[in-house]
């Protein structure tokens, strides 16, 4: 801890080494929270399988506080994408990252979730949940090892030590939008492409409230 929190630029008299650090407010507070990090239980495919594994004690993943999957969005603060994106999951995906609480991380693990995987050219299949959700550290595999998981939780924790209280997105003034839920007709439909799509369909354009209704 000491190592991660002490600023050596601040020296610290002999005698108070023990007793005393030095460090900044954002480093505290992205130590407390990349330590305390909260899954949500959440497959689609075999991906969750590997997942599952590396809960067992084999590879303790309470090393890194992560160890407490949440069975509810309100309480979960990372959505592991694990396993296939059918375009008949896609609105329930996007419906439960609306509904985690900032700050908020999304993982997608496993070739099928980053990019569509071996059904990429599938009539059902999404070509990566970052079509819809922001992603914010790809595991690539097909699927990933246990091991290859545990090393996208370290780069989602690095990528928080390097955050910024006066950078990041729900602390700022306004506060941050919903994702659309995208639309399951014949195809997925962003409800923020409406007007381009009815531009391109000869009709007059609509309100997004239209196109869900």
């Amino acid at each position: 801890m000491e190592n991660e929190l002490n600023d050596p630029n601040v020296p610290v008299p002999d005698e108070l080494q023990s007793a005393v650090t030095i460090t900044s407010l954002d480093r505290i507070y992205n130590w407390g929270r990349r330590s305390s990090i909260w899954p949500m239980v959440f497959g689609l495919a075999c991906c969750a399988i590997e997942m599952i594994c590396t809960a067992a004690s084999r590879f303790d993943i309470a090393r890194f506080g992560m160890e407490v999957f949440r069975a509810t969005p309100r309480q979960a603060d990372l959505m592991i994408v694990s396993g296939t994106v059918t375009k008949k999951m896609v609105p329930q995906i996007v419906r439960l990252f609306n509904q985690m609480p900032e700050p908020k991380y999304v993982m997608a693990m496993g070739a099928c979730a980053s990019g569509g995987g071996p059904f990429k050219e599938g009539y059902n299949v999404v070509s990566g949940i970052d079509k819809f959700v922001p992603v914010d550290v790809y595991v690539p595999g097909c699927p990933p090892t246990p091991q290859a998981l545990l090393h996208g939780l370290i780069k989602l924790q690095q990528k928080i030590d390097n955050q910024s209280i006066k950078a990041v997105r729900w602390y700022g003034q306004n506060a941050s939008e919903a994702v659309p839920i995208p639309v399951l007709g014949p195809d997925l439909l962003d409800p923020r492409q409406h007007a381009l799509l009815a531009q391109q369909a000869g009709q007059p354009g609509d309100s997004a409230e239209t196109l869900e209704a």
